[in-house]
């Protein structure tokens, strides 16, 4: 089993440090998971423009094919402007939806604002619909208000949500490697 950890953007740190988290914490529950981290910043990635994927060439190819070897996902992103980042909807444009199919796929959002967790009830679950993934009960919502000075999770429910959205990625992914 391989779980992909996404940060969805080319800005800031707060959504990678959350990813992290939850990929941290699922090894430390399942140590045999094979885990990988994706942070948008430090790739260059091509914008998507409706050519196939096996087209794409450098950093882009590199991301397509990181998605593609991949069963689960924790799917990081900012919240801007009441939608997430610009960066993952690029990212998902270019990744073909067949790869997304009967794969788990978890979400983290960040945003400096409470009602910004709508996103993923309003946004992100439909999209991981549409591509035919699975997508956990819970989800990640961090607030700015979640993190020090020095940018580390000091709230304990955000840490507890963390822990249940990562026990609940193993065990889907669990049940669905064996009914494969």
């Amino acid at each position: 089993m391989k779980i992909l950890g996404i940060s969805g953007t080319i800005t800031g740190s707060k959504t990678s440090i959350v990813v992290n988290e939850v990929i941290n914490m699922i090894k430390k529950m399942n140590p045999e998971v094979e885990t990988e981290i994706l942070d948008l910043k430090h790739y260059d990635v091509q914008f998507c423009d409706g050519r196939p994927p096996s087209e794409y060439t450098g950093d882009t190819k590199k991301v397509i094919d990181m998605i593609s070897s991949a069963d689960s996902y924790i799917i990081g992103t900012p919240i801007f402007q009441g939608s997430f980042s610009g960066a993952l909807k690029n990212l998902i444009d270019l990744v073909p939806p067949s790869e997304f199919k009967n794969k788990v796929m978890g979400f983290a959002a960040t945003g400096g604002n409470y009602q910004h967790y709508l996103v993923v009830e309003n946004q992100l679950k439909p999209i991981a619909g549409y591509l035919n993934a699975y997508v956990p009960p819970s989800f990640i919502f961090a607030h700015n208000e979640h993190f020090n000075s020095q940018n580390e999770i000091i709230n304990p429910d955000l840490l507890r949500s963390i822990e249940v959205l990562s026990e609940q990625v193993i065990h889907m992914q669990d049940k669905l490697i064996y009914f494969k």
